[in-house]
């Protein structure tokens, strides 16, 4: 953008030359910052598919626990769905708390994935804090979209 000389040439005149871009992202114009960082607050991403699957992995652990299916397989045949990713949905239920809240919300950091989810992940929350708030298992270590792009 390039700066605009206010009033008059008489002596009190100011020019300012800010170097910044305005780029589309998710069908929103974003102010980019010269070293790439988006300017103002980040957009919560509530992942709707992320929601629905953590959602059924509760419901149908309640279904298991009231008693009304005795196995898995008999949750996959009321369903229609394959055994094994009955199995993978309800592990959902294992997740620290903070990462569904986190999800709900639509917080989580950029690289959680329901298909990171899917995938084993560790059972003790702090551990499962540590691995599923990471970009490329290198990042900062927090639930938060704010450093991805």
């Amino acid at each position: 953008m390039r700066g605009a000389n206010v009033g008059a040439d008489d002596g009190r005149t100011l020019t300012v030359r800010v170097a910044l871009q305005f780029q589309t992202r998710g069908g929103r114009k974003q102010i980019v910052a010269p070293d790439g960082e988006s300017l103002g607050p980040p957009r919560r991403r509530i992942d709707n598919t992320m929601v629905k699957a953590i959602a059924r992995a509760f419901r149908w652990r309640k279904l298991i626990e009231i008693g009304r299916y005795q196995t898995i397989e008999e949750i996959a045949a009321a369903e229609k769905i394959n055994p094994s990713y009955v199995c993978r949905v309800l592990r959902l239920t294992l997740l620290a708390p903070g990462i569904v809240e986190a999800i709900l919300a639509g917080r989580q950091h950029c690289s959680l994935t329901l298909g990171r989810l899917m995938r084993p992940f560790p059972l003790e929350w702090n551990e499962q804090l540590s691995t599923l708030s990471t970009c490329n298992s290198r990042g900062a270590n927090d639930l938060s979209a704010e450093r991805c792009r």
